[in-house]
């Protein structure tokens, strides 16, 4: 098959157009599922510690842990995997400790988020960049 060199742009020009559409819909979806476990309430900055590696040599299998002294629940979301929500952890009046250890799986270099409801009610976040070298959701 033969293109000319026009075709060639234009298939060129559809499929950078097509990679950089999804991006922003996983965004949304992230903000979406924010907005569904904060009842739409205001989230602030601050008070939970999200540990996960700089760099993870595989995407199938990353480390990490997330507290907030006082939550209630914490919710776990994977900013750029088909699916973000990765985990939601509740936490009981008798619980010794706010803190959950997992691995997840995250598809490529992405931002994992935690979204905390504290017992006051109020809702806070944090977010960290982890590089991810081999994808682990078909990446």
């Amino acid at each position: 098959m033969n293109f000319t060199r026009r075709e060639t742009m234009v298939i060129g020009a559809a499929a950078a157009a097509a990679a950089t559409l999804p991006m922003p819909a996983l965004a949304s979806k992230t903000e979406d599922l924010i907005a569904e476990f904060t009842g739409g309430a205001e989230v602030g900055e601050g008070g939970v510690m999200l540990d996960a590696p700089e760099i993870a040599e595989n995407g199938n299998t990353v480390p990490i842990e997330v507290s907030a002294e006082g939550a209630e629940a914490i919710m776990v979301l994977a900013a750029g995997n088909p699916e973000p929500p990765v985990a939601t952890f509740r936490f009981g009046p008798l619980a010794g400790a706010h803190r959950a250890k997992t691995r997840i799986r995250l598809a490529g270099t992405q931002d994992v988020v935690a979204v905390a409801r504290m017992a006051d009610g109020s809702f806070t976040k944090t977010s960290k960049t982890v590089k991810v070298t081999i994808g682990g959701c078909g990446g």
